[in-house]
């Protein structure tokens, strides 16, 4: 094809796929590649997982889009079973992490406006942040790559330190609204907020009347190990944004809140077209059925151990091109890169390894969920001939 149609707004590499089995890509070029992106974070059971194919397979056979003008009971099921499994009373399903922080903050100042309090409308974010593509979610984030071109931005974010309670308690005013934080950073370099971090923010909003929203789009659905992050700090949020691995493939995000907050959410306060379809809702669905399955996340746990040791083994013997201080949770994890870490991608994917890169010369992986050890052992053997070609 002579011209391009697309607009350009990705930097792709000169690489695309003919299909996917498991952990595996299988690329136009006739080779296997570990897909340790999973689309960033997204298929978190890998490729053709038979459970959630099927599930979707049926569905489609049966109704597609009815709107939410209608009862759906595959929603409704979905939303009992998220809301048993973590701290929420009420759900409300999208199609985007975008759309799942929108709704977050929207449903914010909804409540404070209904609790006779509209002067409280700012949020607290934090430097490093990603929260979306939208004009409210890149002014939360705050990047200025992702903010460039856009002006003025929109206001109502006071950004405080990553990790620093000290400099969220001084952005504190009379119009704080509500604290946002990913638990774990993904484009902000992975980094992973402590379980005193989290309880220390869990108490900041209780002193001073905030909401607590987590944003656990990318480290929520099994991705660290517990079916979402906060749950490591044993803590509870007022709000939680997630996504990708929610639907595992298919776009599938949801707002989860307490019963407190949800109430100022009533008829025509918010909406959406596709989110919550019977075949989204049908997917979610069949995904919980595996995240919740007795031996699933301890799987998870120990299978990402082990694939950080043998990271570190791969840091100690390459000391010029990786670094050993990895980062992240679970299976959300980030290697720091001695050289550039575009070079060390490009030289993974020669050697049949997907990965991203993050901030801070940092390589993330994000490998499915179902990622067994014996594919760690083949995965380390495919990025120490990587690495190695880095030296020559």
């Amino acid at each position: 094809m002579s011209k391009d149609y697309l607009m350009p707004s990705y930097n792709r590499a000169p690489l695309s796929f003919t299909h996917g089995d498991g952990i595996y890509l299988y690329g136009d070029d006739g080779r296997q590649y570990f897909d340790f992106t999973t689309g960033i974070g997204v298929n978190s059971l890998g490729h053709g997982h038979p459970h959630v194919s099927a599930a979707l397979t049926e569905q489609a056979k049966k109704l597609w889009h009815v709107s939410n003008q209608y009862r759906i009971p595959q929603q409704e099921r979905l939303a009992e079973r998220l809301c048993e499994a973590t701290f929420a009373d009420r759900v409300f399903f999208s199609n985007t992490g975008a759309e799942a922080v929108e709704c977050a903050l929207k449903l914010t100042r909804r409540y404070f406006d209904v609790t006779v309090k509209p002067e409280r409308w700012r949020t607290i974010v934090f430097d490093g942040a990603f929260h979306g593509r939208t004009l409210a979610t890149i002014a939360a984030g705050g990047g200025e790559k992702y903010m460039d071109g856009f002006a003025p931005h929109i206001d109502g974010f006071d950004r405080a330190i990553f990790g620093d309670l000290a400099s969220v308690r001084k952005l504190i005013r009379d119009d704080t609204a509500a604290i946002l934080l990913e638990p774990v950073q993904g484009e902000g370099g992975v980094r992973a907020a402590s379980d005193d971090f989290l309880q220390g923010l869990r108490k900041l909003a209780d002193e001073f009347g905030l909401l607590l929203i987590l944003d656990e789009v990318q480290s929520g659905n099994g991705r660290t190990g517990q079916l979402y992050c906060y749950q490591w700090a044993n803590i509870q949020p007022d709000i939680l944004a997630t996504a990708k691995g929610l639907g595992a493939g298919f776009p599938v995000a949801a707002c989860l809140a307490t019963e407190r907050v949800s109430l100022g959410f009533v008829a025509g306060s918010h909406g959406t077209t596709f989110g919550g379809n019977p075949l989204a809702m049908a997917v979610g669905n069949a995904v919980l059925d595996v995240l919740l399955a007795p031996d699933f996340l301890p799987s998870v746990q120990s299978v990402s151990e082990y694939l950080r040791k043998c990271l570190v083994g791969l840091a100690h013997k390459y000391p010029t091109v990786l670094g050993p201080a990895l980062r992240g949770r679970g299976m959300m994890i980030g290697v720091p890169a001695i050289v550039p870490n575009t070079l060390v991608a490009e030289a993974l994917r020669h050697h049949n390894v997907l990965v991203v890169t993050a901030r801070d010369n940092m390589v993330r992986l994000l490998p499915p969920l179902i990622l067994s050890m014996a594919q760690v052992d083949e995965a380390t053997i495919a990025m120490d001939a990587g690495c190695a070609s880095l030296l020559s």
